[in-house]
């Protein structure tokens, strides 16, 4: 049997033999995407502490430092760590977490490295936990002493793990802004409480692949594969928001289809205040589109789309008199009010009114989409505090060929009572607008699976650090980490879990 070996393996056929001959177990845990001198220090000193010293890799599906990291794939990073005399076993932790391997080594010592010693400045908030899982199993926690080195910086800098115009965009965002400051907005943050306005879509994904046209008509024949569905619109922006404070209320209406309000109350209910209101007359809107992937590169197609919105848009007054009502009692009692206007009916001038009017802090977000495309634009609006909005958005806003995208960015800007926001572009990257200041963010990456739901991730993060007093720059650095996890997020599947864009925003810094 060789260095490298499965859980199973380690706990069948190694773990009895190492008790019985008495022998001190040392576990050291981690992603080692790039093995420097640092990595050789911290291995032998943990081996001094014992007799037999293990190490366990995070697969690369839990490795949480942004899109594009590992570097290297499981395979490379167990045989680089083979390599290595004092290492005796190494294996893979399926998980986020060392709980899986800790379970299974049951080490006598676990090793960290020494700046793990201070749990405040662990991003994870796992350090705690991981100490007290040693401790049940009847370890104890060391931690190395020597120079710190780092494998994302070399990645970053040497290996060209970052394109060359966002290494330059993050050494002259570092000269300003460092973790801590990232770090104090996120304990702000999570004292907010956040009102979310907008409509509830969910989105029907049904994957198959595509075989051809079809012999005797013009239309696409296709083999099912699968379908899911996940809760968008406004539902997915409260989703990210929760993951940074737990004060965050959704308030929309949906149709009365019990299943749909059964499954938002059993999937939202512990980490979402739902204040729902029920149409008879218009159903919850869902939005089905059909995809092929490209199995090369991990992303996906859309080949064809259909939706169960209405060609005439109209709650019941009673429906609406009982929602404007409660918005009016409730509104005030919000630090920041998200308005998710995607079009769809829930948004009317009632309603613009009295958020415009009472809400402290207001985040706008005014979708275009193929239903509604020239009917909604954002201009309807006239104040905000902070915005942000697409490239085909601004123009169907602004429609003139003479006027740049800068000078259409400044109108819609000072037609919002001059306020803060973003233009988000694509592969681009985003610009942001303070006053006649103009400044851009490029993409921070380019590797993408899906770009449904990006811009609301962007908005939702981008807006939530913008509410708790951040300064502009901060505010695009976070939209543009939560757009760069959310392309590679298929639809709303998932939320941008806190410590997953804290993780990044760490690796981008560590330059």
């Amino acid at each position: 049997m060789g260095k490298i070996i499965t859980k199973n393996e380690y706990k069948q056929n190694i773990k009895s033999i190492l008790k019985q001959e008495n022998k001190i177990v040392v576990l050291c845990h981690g992603v080692f995407d790039l093995i420097h001198p640092g990595h050789i220090v911290h291995f032998e000193q943990a081996k001094s502490y014992g007799d037999i010293l293990v190490v366990s890799v995070t697969s690369e599906k839990f490795v949480r430092k942004g899109p594009g990291r590992p570097y290297f794939n499981d395979e490379m990073r167990m045989k680089f760590l083979q390599s290595i005399e004092c290492i005796d076993y190494v294996m893979l932790s399926e998980g986020y977490t060392v709980d899986d391997i800790v379970e299974v080594v049951e080490p006598n010592i676990y090793v960290k490295g020494e700046e793990y010693k201070s749990p405040e400045d662990d991003i994870t908030g796992k350090i705690l936990e991981e100490r007290k899982l040693v401790e049940e199993h009847g370890g104890k926690i060391k931690y190395t002493q020597g120079q710190v080195f780092s494998s994302t910086k070399l990645i970053n800098t040497a290996m060209n793990g970052l394109s060359d115009d966002v290494r330059l965009y993050m050494e002259n965002f570092k000269s300003k802004y460092s973790m801590k400051d990232i770090n104090d907005y996120v304990r702000k943050v999570s004292n907010l409480k956040v009102l979310v306005i907008g409509d509830v879509i969910i989105d029907k994904y049904i994957y198959c692949s595509v075989q051809g046209i079809m012999s005797k008509d013009m239309g696409y024949s296709a083999r099912l594969h699968n379908t899911e569905e996940y809760f968008g619109g406004s539902v997915a922006i409260a989703r990210h928001l929760a993951d940074f404070t737990p004060n965050v209320t959704l308030m929309s209406i949906i149709g009365n289809e019990e299943d749909i309000r059964l499954s938002m109350f059993d999937k939202f209910v512990d980490k979402i205040n739902l204040k729902l209101f029920y149409s008879n007359k218009i159903p919850t809107i869902i939005k089905q589109r059909y995809l092929t992937k490209n199995k090369k590169r991990d992303e996906y197609r859309k080949v064809f789309a259909i939706n169960n919105i209405p060609d005439k848009l109209g709650y019941e007054s009673d429906i609406k008199l009982k929602f404007v009502e409660r918005l009016e009692e409730i509104i005030e009692d919000y630090d920041v009010v998200f308005l998710c206007d995607f079009g769809h009916g829930l948004v009317d001038e009632e309603i613009i009114k009295i958020i415009s009017k009472k809400a402290k802090y207001l985040a706008l977000n005014c979708q275009t989409n193929s239903s509604n495309k020239g009917m909604n634009l954002i201009t309807k609006y006239e104040r905000a505090d902070i915005f942000t909005l697409d490239q085909n958005e601004l123009n169907l806003a602004y429609p003139s060929y003479y006027d740049s995208e800068e000078v259409k960015f400044k109108k819609l800007s000072e037609h919002l009572g001059g306020s803060k926001g973003w233009l988000t572009r694509g592969s681009l990257g985003a610009w942001q607008i303070d006053g006649n200041n103009i400044c851009s963010c490029p993409a921070f990456t380019l590797s993408v699976k899906d770009t449904i739901g990006a811009g609301d991730a962007f908005f939702s993060l981008a807006g939530i650090f913008m509410a708790a007093g951040c300064e502009l720059e901060i505010g695009t650095f976070m939209g543009n980490i939560g757009g760069a996890l959310g392309t590679n997020i298929v639809g709303n599947k998932e939320s941008i879990q806190k410590v997953n864009a804290l993780k990044f925003a760490s690796t981008l810094l560590n330059i």
